[in-house]
C-alpha cells in the first residue's frame, strides 16, 4: 500500500472513531480524536480543545434521553498534503423516531504524534425531522 493510501485508510479510521464513541456516549473518547487546539464548530457551539468539547458534549444538548442513535458516514473526499488533510463526507443520522437529521461534515485534519486528529471539524445540517430528539438546529 502507497503511503497517500495508508493515510487516508487512517483518516477513515479517525472518522469512524469520532463516529462510534459519539454514538455510544463516549465523548471523553470522541474529544480524543480533535488536536489539542482542535475546533468542533456545529449549530449553536464551537468548543476548543478535547476537554472543552467533551464538557460541550456532556452539557445536554437533547430534548429527551436517546435509546438508539446512529450517525452514517458516505462518502469521504480525502486530499492529503503531508502532514495535513482535508475531508468532506455526508453524514445521517437515525435515532429512536427513525430518520433524525443529515448534514456534512467539512473537516481539516493535522497528523501528530499519535496519529490524525482534527483540527476543525465543521458540522453543517441540511436536514432535521420535525419530530428530532436533538435540539433544533439551524439548517442550511
Amino acid at each position: 500500500m502507497d503511503e497517500l493510501a495508508i493515510h487516508r485508510d487512517a483518516i477513515r479510521d479517525l472518522l469512524a472513531r469520532y463516529t462510534y464513541n459519539g454514538d455510544r456516549g463516549r465523548v471523553d473518547e470522541l474529544a480524543a480524536c480533535f488536536a489539542r487546539d482542535g475546533l468542533l464548530e456545529y449549530p449553536g457551539a464551537s468548543p476548543v480543545g478535547p476537554a472543552a468539547i467533551a464538557a460541550t458534549l456532556s452539557s445536554g444538548t437533547r430534548n429527551i434521553e436517546l435509546e438508539f442513535v446512529r450517525h452514517h458516514i458516505t462518502n469521504p473526499l480525502i486530499d492529503v498534503d503531508g502532514d495535513s488533510a482535508t475531508a468532506r463526507s455526508y453524514f445521517a443520522v437515525h435515532s429512536n423516531i427513525g430518520p433524525d437529521h443529515s448534514g456534512t461534515y467539512d473537516d481539516q485534519l493535522v497528523r501528530t504524534a499519535d496519529g490524525w486528529r482534527f483540527s476543525h471539524r465543521r458540522v453543517r445540517i441540511d436536514w432535521q425531522s420535525d419530530n428530532s430528539l436533538f435540539r433544533p438546529m439551524v439548517t442550511r
